[in-house]
C-alpha cells in the first residue's frame, strides 16, 4: 500500500506540491482540501480545477485526514495555528503533519503541541525561497522528532529538504530571519525605486546600485521584487507579521520587521483597489511605479 497524502490549502504552493507528486507511484492519492471550495460563489470552479490537476476533492478537514499517512499544511501564515488545531481533532494515530507555513517559532511550537497531542507526529518546514521557480524541488529546512526519517521519505520523493534540528522552532528561526531580510528588500526597493521615479532621478540612483552590488542587476531584480508584492503582498505581510513576532519572542522590538509588514500590506491595497490593473510579471518596473506616483496624485 502506498502513501495517503492530503494537502490542506490548494493555493499556489499546495497546487505545486499536490501536480508535483502527483506522477509518484508510491502515493496512493492525493486529496485536497481549502476553504475556498466551499465557497457558494467560487467553490465549484475551484473544486473542478483540483479535479482537472488529478486531485481528490475532501468534503471537508475530516474527510482530508480519514486515513491519510501525510498531510501537508500550505495556508497563509496567520492560519497556520488554527488549521494544526482544526486537523488535531480528526488526524490519526500515528499520521505525519508537514507544516510549509512561515509562522514564527512560537506558532510552531503551538502548532505542533497540538498535532503531537493527537497522537500524530509534526513537522516543522522553513521554505528558504519562493516555491514557483523550484517547484517540489524548492530548499526546505526540517524540524522535529521525526525531521530525519521525513527527509529521507521526501528526498526519495525529488524534494529538497534537509533536517536541521529534532526542536520545534529551529527551522522556522532560520526562515523568519531570512525573511526579514528579503521582504525587507522588496519593501526597500519599491519605495527607492518609486520615489526615485517621482523625482526623474532613478537614472541617477539605480547606477550606484549596481557600482555597489554589481553582481545584482537591480533592474530585473526590482521588476520581480514589484511583481511579486503586487501578486502577493498580502500574505507577505501576514507572514512579516509572523516575522515579527519572531522578533518579539528574541527578546527584540520589531521596529523595521513591523514597518516591512505595513509596506507589504499597503502594496497589496493598491492591488486590490485596481491600481496595477494591466500591469504584469513581463513589465519592467518603471510600469508598476508609474501606476503608485498616479495614484498618489489623485
Amino acid at each position: 500500500m502506498g502513501i495517503k497524502l492530503g494537502i490542506i490549502g490548494y493555493g499556489e504552493v499546495g497546487r505545486i506540491f499536490g501536480r508535483g507528486l502527483l506522477p509518484r507511484t508510491d502515493i496512493d492519492r492525493i486529496a485536497a482540501w481549502d476553504l475556498r471550495f466551499a465557497d457558494p460563489a467560487t467553490g465549484e470552479a475551484a473544486r473542478e480545477a483540483a479535479r482537472a490537476d488529478g486531485m481528490r476533492v475532501a468534503d471537508g478537514m475530516a474527510d482530508l485526514c480519514e486515513g491519510a499517512d501525510l498531510l501537508i499544511s500550505a495556508v497563509t501564515a496567520s492560519n497556520t495555528l488554527n488549521v494544526a488545531q482544526q486537523a488535531a481533532l480528526r488526524v490519526g494515530a500515528g499520521a505525519r503533519f508537514l507544516d510549509l507555513n512561515s509562522a514564527s517559532p512560537g506558532t510552531k511550537q503551538r502548532a505542533a503541541a497540538a498535532i503531537d497531542g493527537a497522537g500524530a507526529h509534526y513537522v516543522e518546514a522553513g521554505v528558504m525561497t519562493s516555491v514557483p521557480p523550484y517547484g517540489i524541488r524548492v530548499p526546505m529546512l526540517l524540524g522535529g522528532a521525526q525531521a530525519e526519517s521525513l527527509a529521507q521519505m521526501l528526498g526519495g520523493w525529488g524534494m529538497d529538504a534537509r533536517a536541521v534540528s529534532d526542536r520545534i522552532g529551529v527551522a522556522s528561526a532560520i526562515k523568519m530571519s531570512r525573511s526579514i531580510m528579503i521582504k525587507g528588500l522588496e519593501a526597500l526597493v519599491i519605495e527607492s525605486y518609486t520615489t526615485a521615479r517621482r523625482y526623474g532621478v532613478e537614472a541617477h540612483v539605480l547606477p550606484t546600485l549596481k557600482e555597489t552590488f554589481p553582481q545584482i542587476d537591480w533592474d530585473r531584480q526590482g521588476a520581480y521584487f514589484f511583481s511579486r508584492v503586487v501578486q502577493h503582498g498580502k500574505r507577505r505581510a501576514e507572514e512579516m507579521r509572523e516575522a515579527a513576532a519572531t522578533v518579539r519572542e528574541a527578546g527584540f522590538e520589531p521596529l523595521m520587521t513591523a514597518a516591512i509588514a505595513d509596506k507589504q500590506d499597503w502594496v497589496s491595497r493598491q492591488a486590490r483597489a485596481g491600481v496595477f490593473e494591466g500591469v504584469d510579471a513581463k513589465d519592467r518596473w518603471e510600469a508598476y511605479a508609474d501606476r503608485l506616483i498616479e495614484r498618489s496624485a489623485d
